[in-house]
């Protein structure tokens, strides 16, 4: 059965429409942080939460095997990352990038 591809309406490229979000960490420029900027952005979330978890699961794991204490800590601290700081970091990131674009206009 052949496809009716003029039903396919297409006004705004997906890469426009995705930059032009709320969500978008690079705000309204168009394109996404380089991945130099997310590596940062990644490394400043993830070292403090494991120094703050390793800190705070110290006095309840000293005898237990050092992969079961990786275990525990990645479960919190890998989507504590990935859903929570990362994507506030990005946003921060986002606004600071549009403030120094629009200030240099």
């Amino acid at each position: 059965m052949p496809m009716n591809t003029g039903a396919l309406k297409t006004s705004v490229p997906a890469a426009e429409r995705e930059a032009d979000s709320p969500g978008a960490p690079a705000g309204r420029l168009g394109t996404p942080p380089s991945v130099h900027v997310r590596v940062v952005v990644t490394w400043l979330a993830i070292f403090p939460l494991v120094a703050l978890g390793m800190t705070a699961i110290a006095p309840i794991s000293e005898g237990w095997h050092p992969v079961l204490r990786s275990l525990v800590l990645t479960l919190v601290v890998v989507p504590l990352a990935v859903y929570v700081v990362v994507p506030r970091l990005l946003a921060g990131y986002g606004a600071l990038r549009r403030r120094t674009t629009m200030s240099s206009r």
